[in-house]
């Protein structure tokens, strides 16, 4: 089932099969004002354009953890700098 219920001037596609869960955030005065511009200037929803934030949010974090994961092992091997590594693979 497809259902086109959103916004008056924007037409928003929702998929039935799409499974979703609702987080609820509190933003400050300031950050709303820059979402709902953001938004606005985008022709996007503002939680379109926070869960495209909180992915790349996400993503950040998981390399982030991956790399201080590796870090040891990779200084064992005289790899210490991103130059390092880019030096030995260029």
């Amino acid at each position: 089932m497809v259902s086109f219920a959103c916004f008056p001037a924007v037409r928003c596609l929702t998929l039935s099969y799409m499974k979703t869960s609702a987080l609820t955030i509190r933003l400050d005065r300031a950050l709303a004002r820059q979402l709902t511009a953001l938004a606005k200037r985008l022709g996007r929803s503002r939680s379109d354009i926070a869960r495209d934030a909180l992915r790349r949010q996400l993503a950040i974090l998981q390399f982030e953890e991956a790399r201080r994961s590796i870090m040891p092992f990779a200084e064992a091997r005289g790899y210490l700098t991103d130059e390092d590594v880019f030096r030995d693979v260029s």
